[in-house]
């Protein structure tokens, strides 16, 4: 990290379907230190996507006021995520001519332009751009193409897009609590920056973001990233699994699910014994914890061969050499990882939040995954503006892009 930039507080806003969290990082000379954390159930979001503004902007307040009063400073700028069914995620190429024989920075957002110039529909955003590799006179496996010599560039990018109205919720909600949005990054995107090793991206892997809405997909291969997806089940579903099938109130459903649940029948005792809370002020029951067991695994079993499906559906399965990493809130439930590998074929591990110094006993947890993930990723894109949901002013984009090529040809 630049030096100069120490001391520059970076806050990530995780706006999640069962909570939304703040996390505030501070960078230093050694890299970034986490110095705040605000966390409050969310009640606003459905399946990752916004339904009640209202909702959503005093849960934002009440966890930016905790990240402030921890980190004992004031949130202006946040880093949000967004994940829901409506993200789609495509690969596509663009090519250009090189000037001057030379690639320079205008040549390199020239392919990238052309890369992106695809058919979108009207009511769609793209979200991000991703350059996958460039390839220079038929030379492919090139990451850094700036100062090389050739005639032909060729750019290949990972495009995700989503609904604007959903991308606009979310800015509008931040705005309400007097923040402003730095960037919208996609969900596992931000999951993966902490998670995630360089080296497992450059051996192919698969990191699956197992949230209270959504379960999200990205894989990475040859250090760069090839697919996304999201399904649209997740913790949430377990715990009305729990409720209906244990006749229990939602949120003791939530309470023995975190407390006894757990995704693989075979690994509890058939002696165990869990109490019950009943509906309607009836009596609690005692009910054996492999019942509990017998309802999580179907579903969980469920989002995995979806998951698996998704990995063969995008012909990746053979070039996963590091695996699956699973993160998220719901994959703190016991026997997730040995029923994912049962089921998936391929190793998989946890995925906690690491590279980050400050308050890391706290965050070190998958549920935090996303949120510290932010925080990197702003470190990463500090010089980036303000993000902007499709701008309206053609006038000015216009007048911009005419100075730009007038200053390339004087």
């Amino acid at each position: 990290m630049a030096k100069q930039k120490s001391g520059e507080i970076i806050v990530g806003l995780d706006i999640g379907t069962t909570k939304i969290c703040a996390i505030v990082g501070e960078l230093t000379d050694s890299g970034i230190d986490i110095i705040g954390i605000g966390t409050h159930p969310s009640k606003g979001l459905r399946k990752g996507v916004v339904v009640n503004i209202e909702a959503t902007v005093s849960s934002i307040r009440r966890a930016v006021e905790e990240a402030e009063l921890m980190a004992g400073a004031e949130i202006s700028h946040v880093y949000t995520g967004i994940a829901g069914g409506h993200i789609k995620g495509f690969n596509s190429q663009g090519i250009v001519a090189v000037k001057d024989k030379e690639v320079r920075e205008a040549d390199i957002a020239r392919v990238i332009d052309a890369a992106k110039a695809v058919a979108i529909p009207l009511d769609r955003e793209v979200i991000h751009v991703l350059p996958q590799e460039f390839i220079i006179d038929d030379q492919g496996g090139i990451k850094e193409p700036l100062g090389m010599a050739g005639v032909r560039l060729e750019a290949k990018v990972h495009i995700v897009t989503g609904a604007v109205s959903s991308a606009q919720n979310i800015v509008k909600c931040a705005n309400r609590t007097g923040l402003n949005v730095a960037d919208i990054v996609l969900q596992p995107l931000a999951s993966a920056e902490a998670v995630l090793g360089e080296d497992e991206k450059e051996l192919g892997v698969c990191l699956v973001d197992i949230g209270g809405g959504t379960t999200d997909i990205a894989i990475f291969s040859g250090g760069s990233i090839v697919h996304t997806a999201v399904i649209a089940l997740g913790g949430n579903n377990l715990t009305s699994d729990i409720a209906i099938g244990l006749r229990t109130p939602a949120h003791e459903a939530e309470r023995i699910k975190q407390k006894f649940g757990c995704a693989l029948a075979s690994m509890v005792n058939k002696d165990e014994t869990i109490e019950v809370p009943s509906v309607g002020g009836r009596q609690p029951r005692v009910l054996g914890r492999q019942i509990l067991c017998e309802i999580l695994e179907p579903r969980v079993e469920e989002i995995f061969q979806l998951v698996h499906r998704e990995i063969q559906k995008c012909g990746y399965e053979d070039l996963l050499a590091s695996g699956v990493v699973i993160t998220g809130g719901s994959t703190l439930l016991a026997g997730m990882p040995e029923l994912a590998e049962e089921v998936i074929g391929l190793p998989v591990r946890r995925g906690m939040p690491r590279g980050i110094g400050g308050l890391v006993d706290v965050v070190k947890s998958p549920m935090y995954a996303t949120g510290v993930g932010l925080v990197v990723y702003g470190a990463k894109h500090l010089d980036r503006r303000m993000f902007r949901i499709r701008e309206e002013n053609v006038y000015k984009k216009v007048k911009g892009r005419m100075r730009e090529w007038l200053e390339e040809i004087f």
